[in-house]
């Protein structure tokens, strides 16, 4: 157990890291909101486009293989005890802002995609029965379009720690609880099920990772959905009233809690951002993988993930408690503001009381299997995230001790997460993403403008009615190796340039 002042003292570290950068994230997104014209409002239809088109080749992912990666990251335990920690200690205002920060947030997440996609680079990897791989993300956009290969490395340090070794237990923390509630189970019984599930992945390679995750994950999602719907639907008395409880909470309007409408705010943004992965970098790596023609292709795609998580996912579980009246709110000072389920701690317990007002008795089961299903999916994607970033710090190099290492580091920490307090496992948590976002959304504000070039070459190409392909050295844009290889433009730009030259005369 650990002691109370240590999950105190680690609880105030992770938000004075965290609170700051609510204002930090809205601001970045309104930034690139304006920066491309608000691409995420008007490329909707694009972005189910090019779901359809890609196929995917030798050593990348289709785009919608790369989406389901990304999902698995966002649609975490974080879509459905994320938002109760929200609403616990925001009130339902807190839903307000998770999905305004969603709707600007998606630029962001729309920026890493393109800057995955541009700096990526293919590499050997033994895991894949094929020649190379498609890989990328934060350290490669870093290193190759910053030119700092120092902070490259740290983060990717901080990548294989983190997402190898401290992330997964708050997924199993989550599952563990969960489960526990629903059929009495100590903590280490789903633990047990769940590292074994990821080992039989895990020990698989990508190939093996990637055809999971692209069959799971949407099952997941759409199954998931319905659920929340038919809650919703069983208690659709209450629509009306629980959306202006969720708007004049927001605002301050709501007299109950109108002394943390800030906290609102805070906890509506934190909550975005851990459950998007906006501004973390989390789905860069994932975005790296696909194979297209062109990173903004791969940049509309991630922005339609953040929309199915956020304001559908995230949405829904949190509707779906507001409607049904299953949740708490925290005074900061102590006691609560509202305390609908006393005793209950925040966490999926919430959303198991609501599905018992569709099917009484059933909620605990329902919510325990999917909480189950959806941070074995978020265990993979983090794997996935963990094994690029160790590929990236490798460079070239085969690595087995290390690679092997990861694994059994990573089903050690999925194991022994579920008996750490939940809690504390939290703390640490947002600690890590939070280090991690800050460097991240830092580097993101120096790579505008390359960003805003690939946006500019990408809108110019579609309006002129052609399919988009990316040519790095007719934009300028340096470091963008794969390009040159996979479309031979630099041959190309000789070619065209010596065709320009004079012809020689005869003497």
């Amino acid at each position: 157990m650990i002691p109370l002042d240590i999950t105190s003292d680690t609880q105030a570290i992770a938000d004075f890291i965290w609170n700051p950068m609510a204002y930090v994230v809205l601001g970045l997104g309104l930034a690139y909101t304006i920066g491309t014209k608000a691409v995420q409002f008007r490329r909707v239809p694009d972005m189910v486009r090019q779901l359809r088109d890609s196929t995917g080749g030798d050593g990348g992912m289709s785009s919608f293989q790369a989406l389901a990666m990304a999902l698995a990251s966002r649609v975490g335990v974080g879509s459905i005890a994320g938002v109760a920690t929200a609403i616990g200690g925001g009130g339902p205002g807190a839903l307000l802002w998770m999905a305004v920060t969603g709707l600007l947030g998606c630029t962001v997440g729309y920026a890493e995609a393109c800057l995955s996609q541009t700096f990526k680079r293919q590499v050997e990897d033994e895991d894949l029965k094929r020649a190379k791989e498609d890989i990328g993300g934060m350290p490669y956009y870093i290193r190759y379009g910053l030119s700092w290969p120092k902070v490259g490395a740290l983060i990717a340090v901080l990548g294989v720690v983190g997402y190898g070794l401290v992330f997964p237990g708050l997924q199993v923390s989550t599952i563990a609880s969960s489960w526990s509630r629903a059929f009495g189970l100590p903590s280490w019984g789903p633990a047990v099920v769940v590292t074994g599930l990821v080992a039989m992945v895990i020990f698989g390679g990508t190939v093996r990772l990637v055809k999971v995750t692209q069959v799971l994950v949407p099952l997941l999602a759409f199954g998931y959905l319905g659920l929340a719907l038919a809650v919703i639907g069983i208690n659709y008395a209450q629509i009306p009233s629980a959306i202006s409880l969720i708007v004049r909470s927001a605002f301050g309007m709501e007299p109950l809690l109108a002394g943390i409408a800030g906290a609102a705010v805070a906890w509506g943004v934190r909550r975005a951002v851990f459950a998007s992965s906006n501004g973390l970098g989390e789905a860069t790596f994932s975005a790296a993988g696909a194979r297209t023609s062109h990173p903004g292709k791969q940049g509309l795609v991630q922005t339609f993930s953040v929309y199915i998580d956020i304001l559908l996912i995230c949405m829904a579980s949190g509707l779906m408690m507001v409607v049904s009246g299953k949740f708490n709110v925290t005074n900061p000072d102590g006691g609560f503001f509202i305390e609908n389920l006393p005793g209950m701690a925040v966490g999926p317990n919430w959303v198991q009381e609501s599905i018992n007002t569709l099917a009484p008795g059933w909620g605990p089961a329902f919510v325990a299997v999917a909480v189950l299903m959806f941070g074995f999916a978020c265990l993979l994607a983090y794997f996935y995230v963990a094994n690029t970033n160790l590929l990236y710090l490798l460079d070239g190099r085969k690595g087995k001790g290390l690679k092997l290492g990861l694994k059994l580091g990573t089903m050690v920490i999925v194991f022994t997460g579920s008996i750490i307090s939940a809690d504390f496992v939290w703390a640490v948590g947002d600690i890590g993403l939070g280090l991690i976002a800050w460097v991240n959304l830092f580097c993101l504000v120096f790579l505008f403008k390359i960003v805003r070039t690939v946006w500019k070459d990408y809108e110019e190409q579609a309006r002129a009615g052609l399919d988009p392909h990316f040519d790095p050295v007719k934009l300028g844009i340096k470091n963008a190796d794969f390009w040159l290889v996979e479309h031979d433009w630099g041959s190309r730009q000789e070619s065209e340039s010596n065709k320009n030259q004079p012809k020689p005369t005869a003497n």
